[in-house]
């Protein structure tokens, strides 16, 4: 009798180690950083599950900003990080952080604000100069200030203008940790030109409340314009300038920095979302019929 619970209880275990929500799928479960951007706009919500079916892997989400996401990375907390600041990611790869940056898609960054457009940017082309009519014009501007991929090429933007900018520095909650942010901004930190260390759908919602400018992916924008129970009212003032491109990778983090990462999964992530099959997802995915994103790899 005893040998018999004994095999039972042996079969038991095997039978949890292979079937679904055993060890062995546990060993499937991927830890990502990304931006808040790929989270907010519902991306995330189409590709995840598709993976799972084709795949197994289940992936664990922290959406934060890309300068906090390629940290992770770096201090090996996570698995793989799928972010938007290209020079960032493949300084990541350089420094041997990740093993291969897969480009995955892109859409593009637009300046949005209220209907009423105090600062008169409606229809301008040149990302940088319109950025600067804002600040002339005192127009209240709200900036992520959240060293986030968003955050990165607002503070390109404002270098491209002649105005003279200022070194800044503080703190923000992130993870319930406080974290230092260091940038750049235009003369008016803390009047016209508000930073609040949010990510970008906390950004757009207090832009919106405020009656203000801000830079925003569209993505995100279309998400909150169109996809919300509570629309926004900001409307897009410009856009269609070449350095509002906004191309998004995805970085298996480095095995041989940190041999602790499930690499091989991480790698079969990144493969999947530049094969057919999920950028057809990517390509299909839209919000009341708008395409949020282009896949790279069609």
């Amino acid at each position: 009798m005893k040998r018999k619970i004994i095999f039972i209880a042996a079969a038991i275990v095997w039978a949890i180690a292979i079937l679904p929500g055993g060890a062995a799928a546990e060993d499937k479960i991927l830890k990502m950083s990304t931006t808040t951007s790929t989270q907010a706009s519902g991306l995330l919500e189409v590709l995840l599950p598709e993976l799972e079916k084709d795949t197994g892997i289940q992936v664990k989400v922290f959406a934060k900003g890309t300068g906090a996401a390629i940290r992770d990375g770096m201090d090996g907390n996570v698995d793989v990080i799928f972010v938007h600041a290209k020079d960032r990611e493949k300084q990541f790869v350089a420094d041997g952080y990740g093993t291969k940056r897969y480009a995955v898609m892109h859409n593009d960054f637009v300046i949005v604000g209220p209907p009423a457009d105090p600062a008169g940017i409606d229809g301008m082309k040149d990302a940088a100069a319109a950025l600067e009519k804002i600040a002339r014009s005192g127009g209240e501007f709200i900036s992520r200030g959240d060293d986030s991929g968003t955050h990165t090429k607002e503070q390109a933007l404002w270098q491209s203008t002649d105005l003279k900018l200022e070194k800044q520095s503080m703190t923000i909650v992130k993870g319930g940790k406080n974290v230092e942010v260091s940038f750049l901004s235009p003369p008016g930190l803390g009047k016209w030109y508000q930073s609040i260390g949010q990510g970008m759908g906390k950004t757009l919602t207090f832009a919106d409340e405020k009656r203000a400018y801000t830079l925003a992916d569209r993505g995100t924008y279309i998400k909150y314009k169109f996809g919300s129970q509570n629309p926004i009212e900001l409307d897009i003032l410009c856009e269609g300038d070449p350095a509002l491109y906004n191309p998004y990778g995805v970085i298996p983090v480095n095995p041989k920095k940190f041999p602790h990462v499930k690499y091989d999964l991480a790698d079969e992530f990144a493969r999947w979302l530049v094969a057919e099959r999920a950028q057809k997802l990517i390509r299909d995915y839209r919000v009341l019929g708008k395409q949020m994103f282009i896949p790279d790899n069609l």
